[in-house]
């Protein structure tokens, strides 16, 4: 009788860890099934029978995401969240979020090591593997695990309203990173792309400039002049030319490489291009939320000027689908051809999957046992998300601006969201046992 008790017990129990399972496998594949789902209406409507969201609409529609969009989706929920206490409290995201691009880039570098792709795709690499999506899943994906039974983080109204503030703090400082950093990577890398075919065009053009001069004049000039043979014979006689010193030459040409470099890197580094639209974005709602006396004039039901966040709230919410609908389009570019190797994708793919939330398990439990990190189950569940999130889906965005390799873009972004239905699943469900 006994016995059967515990058997009927451990059933129960087994059956109670299986569905808290299926509900974590559930919350985990919605976000990604929805962003997978509105790539594919991006993609119907840039199709040429439909011609709704073009080559041309998608550039404009990318421009609006840039400068107003994204922008008022940060400035807006950072305001609202973000307070002198909070930042107190939740000092460590900005060094994790840190950490995630610091750590991705080197992942990046070596994937480029091993693939060597095309000057124009690194920049795409190292913000792919680098960049992760801070914003728009953690914002889909906490509020459902919130709202699962089986969730160990309490309530799900206190799980929700904390939820929120530590998203809207991941968002902000991923998109401080990912606009000064990714941004001015994939421009310099653009650059340097473009400056690389101009070189190769004008010398292709310049030796068979010379190869035709110097055909044309073999046939009417000889080739030594009467006016040089003399200057030879002279030089035999005695007349010698000074020497100049080489030690002189070399240092000359030392401190001229070092001013050459100096002023590359002072050329590439533009300060406008660092304080991108979304950079400025999320300082705007760091004073907005820190400054007591501007939080209390603009959030809140009874704050004078409301209308201000909340125009701002309804401008930003536009930002993801808008985004997902640009991204969708570029695909069908991609589809067509794009000419990216399987290698390189294969390598994102393990980066950002594999290597990464390893690396971060690491150091987040690292910093919980030191004392860095609060013992919040939520909090650390969410710092540990940061490093197992796909690509960030602004990288897109970038890659339109400077018009290097959208259509490789878009199928990186096809194949890491439609893997991170089970990447995203898996660790998810490994991160929640591991905080709990």
């Amino acid at each position: 009788m006994h016995a059967s008790v515990l058997s009927a017990r451990w059933f129960i129990e087994d059956s109670d860890e299986n569905m808290v399972l299926l509900d974590l496998f559930i919350a985990a594949t919605i976000p990604v099934l929805k962003v997978l789902l509105i790539t594919a209406l991006g993609l119907y409507l840039a199709l040429d029978h439909v011609n709704i969201l073009g080559e041309d609409t998608r550039k404009h529609m990318n421009n609006v995401v840039f400068y107003v969009f994204n922008p008022a989706l940060v400035a807006s929920n950072l305001a609202e969240t973000i307070t002198y206490e909070s930042m107190v409290k939740l000092w460590f995201m900005p060094f994790n979020v840190l950490l995630t691009f610091v750590i991705g880039s080197i992942l990046g570098w070596i994937v480029i090591q091993f693939t060597r792709p095309p000057s124009h795709l690194r920049g795409l690499i190292l913000g792919c593997c680098a960049a992760g999506n801070m914003g728009n899943m953690l914002l889909i994906i906490i509020p459902a695990v919130c709202k699962e039974k089986g969730s160990p983080f309490g309530s799900p109204e206190v799980c929700h309203s904390y939820g929120m503030g530590y998203v809207s703090l991941s968002m902000a400082i991923g998109a401080i990173y990912l606009w000064s950093y990714v941004f001015n990577i994939v421009r310099i890398y653009s650059i340097t792309s473009i400056n690389e075919s101009t070189v190769n065009d004008s010398s292709t053009s310049k030796y068979f400039r010379e190869a035709s001069t110097s055909d044309q004049g073999s046939c009417t000039e000889p080739l030594l002049s009467s006016k040089d043979l003399l200057v030879s014979e002279e030089n035999e006689n005695g007349y010698i030319l000074p020497c100049t010193s080489s030690k002189g030459k070399a240092e000359a040409r030392f401190s001229s490489k070092i001013k050459q470099q100096l002023n590359m890197m002072i050329a590439k580094i533009n300060m406008r291009s660092v304080f991108a639209p979304s950079t400025t974005g999320a300082i705007v709602g760091f004073v907005i939320g820190l400054v007591p006396q501007i939080r209390k004039s603009m959030i809140g039901d009874g704050a004078p000027l409301r209308a201000i966040q909340d125009s701002a709230s309804l401008v930003g919410d536009g930002a993801i689908p808008a985004l997902t609908l640009i991204v969708g389009g570029n695909l069908l570019k991609g589809l067509r051809g794009s000419g990216i190797r399987k290698s390189i994708i294969f390598g994102i793919i393990v980066a950002r999957y594999i290597a990464l939330p390893l690396i971060g398990i690491v150091i987040v439990k690292g910093a919980s046992r030191i004392g860095f990190v609060q013992a919040d189950a939520l909090y650390q569940f969410v710092l540990l998300l940061q490093f197992a999130v796909p690509p960030a889906m602004n990288i897109g965005t970038i890659t339109q601006l400077f018009g290097a390799g959208e259509s490789e873009c878009s199928v990186i972004m096809l194949w890491t969201y439609a893997l991170a239905s089970i990447s995203l699943t898996l660790w998810s469900t490994f991160f929640m046992w591991l905080v709990a």
